[in-house]
């Protein structure tokens, strides 16, 4: 197999799945990144809230302190105010864990501090990561939280109502701020977890957001540079293509060129000589020799005959496609016997056919081209001196190959000649052939992805053997 057959057969991967798995990983590069970053948003958003929750509950219970040591009700009345900003944002907990109206959670949020803006992210992030670790896991902080904030509730109604009823005693004051400090102090530590929890869950998304970024690059990168890497290969195989052709072009013109001033040549050759023998016939007055001269004109008119039909087969073997079918091979070889029976000498010739293949399927044109030229050389250079002329076919199948054999006793091909038979225009002996016979021959047998091959002795005879492919048996 050729180099170019070799770079054809090989299978490049579909370009357009290269292409789609580029677009593919770059969509879902973007949605991964639009909800990361909406992730990362809600969870700022989270800490932001949690930053108004502590201050909330810290500032209602320094006010709640110092409302239970001076009995100002402006003291009370921040102290309720500040206390709405976790209770707020409580009302919202339970509302989105019950799934209930998200109307009422952003009520809650808004009085919570939370910026208008990021309602909808803290919102969506509840929504649909409320069972994922670290949100499920500061969701429980928030409400162990909302319970403390709760108690702090109580503990302020329970003063206000002393307070309103003038039974507060300095015991009750210590015992109050006591438990307002250890509530503040469990909630700075549940504040602290919630944080940290957000914190460690952003660390998360952001260390998976990298990695996801760099896998999802490198498949992109990857497919890019395989795709480059085929669109390279592929011009290299279309230059080494074009190359081919043009060398073959190259070849084919030289070709025609030599086949134009060849075929010119000996097209005018007949006709010339028919011209001479004509004006030379015109004067002769000897019937014998105008006889012969007549008999030199058919010569000189076979030889044309031959020389178009062989242009013909020429023409047919280059522009028709190659169509497998049945054919018989009996029957081609009979055909051709007949069609050449007018040829010199043929009817002193003894033609044997040994035929143990006859139907093959393969191109009938071709082989008919092949069998009729090989027979007719066979005859052209029969050697008339000997006694006996014979030329024998055998078709038979042979190591998985079908083969067409045609042997005769002719005058043989000089040893100097065997590398050239198959060339166009080569021939040992004008007189008897266009020179294109066995150059048709030959480019019909390799249109059949067959072989041709000659053994051959000067005086002796040759022998010419046509091999075709298996795949073409029936």
């Amino acid at each position: 197999m050729s180099k170019l057959q070799a770079l054809k057969n090989f299978r490049f991967p579909n370009v357009f799945i290269l292409i789609l798995i580029v677009f593919i990983s770059c969509a879902l590069l973007i949605c991964i990144n639009f909800f990361t970053i909406k992730i990362l948003s809600a969870n700022r958003a989270y800490v932001n809230g949690e930053s108004h929750y502590s201050k909330g509950q810290k500032d209602a219970s320094r006010h709640l302190i110092t409302y239970l040591f001076t009995k100002n009700r402006t003291q009370w009345k921040l102290y309720l105010e500040e206390l709405k900003v976790p209770q707020g944002d409580g009302i919202a907990r339970i509302t989105l864990l019950k799934a209930g109206d998200n109307k009422i959670a952003r009520k809650g949020f808004l009085v919570g501090r939370n910026n208008e803006d990021d309602l909808d992210d803290i919102i969506w992030l509840f929504e649909n990561f409320k069972n994922v670790s670290f949100l499920s896991k500061a969701i429980h902080e928030w409400g162990q939280g909302d319970k403390l904030i709760f108690d702090l509730f109580v503990i302020g109604q329970q003063i206000n109502a002393k307070i309103e009823h003038n039974i507060l005693t300095a015991d009750d004051q210590k015992k109050f701020l006591k438990k307002i400090s250890a509530i503040s102090d469990r909630l700075t530590i549940n504040e602290r977890n919630f944080s940290n929890t957000l914190g460690e869950g952003t660390r998360k998304i952001k260390d998976l957001l990298i990695i996801t970024n760099i896998f999802f690059i490198l498949i992109i990168i990857c497919s890019v540079c395989m795709y480059y890497s085929i669109m390279v290969k592929r011009l290299l195989v279309s230059k080494k293509e074009t190359e081919v052709k043009n060398e073959n072009l190259i070849i084919v013109n030289r070709e025609l060129d030599r086949f134009v001033y060849s075929a010119s040549h000996d097209l005018r050759s007949p006709i010339t000589s028919l011209k001479g023998l004509i004006e030379i016939t015109a004067l002769e007055d000897d019937v014998q020799q105008v006889r012969n001269y007549l008999e030199m004109m058919h010569h000189s008119l076979e030889r044309q005959d031959q020389f178009i039909s062989d242009i013909i087969d020429y023409s047919k073997n280059k522009r028709k496609e190659v169509i497998l079918e049945p054919v018989s091979l009996k029957e081609l070889c009979n055909e051709a016997i007949l069609q050449l029976m007018h040829i010199e000498n043929a009817n002193r010739i003894t033609f044997t056919q040994e035929l143990l293949v006859d139907q093959i399927e393969s191109d009938g044109l071709r082989l008919k081209i092949i069998i009729n030229n090989l027979l007719s050389n066979a005859i052209k250079y029969a050697d008339c001196s000997k006694k006996e002329m014979f030329i024998t076919i055998r078709t038979y199948f042979s190591e998985g190959l079908n083969k067409i054999e045609v042997t005769d006793n002719g005058i043989g091909i000089h040893d100097d000649h065997k590398a050239n038979i198959f060339d166009m225009y080569f021939g040992t002996n004008k007189n008897k052939g266009s020179g294109l016979g066995l150059y048709i021959v030959k480019e019909a047998v390799e249109n059949i992805k067959g072989d041709i091959s000659v053994f051959s002795e000067s005086s002796v005879g040759s022998k010419f053997i046509v091999t075709i492919p298996s795949s073409y048996a029936v």
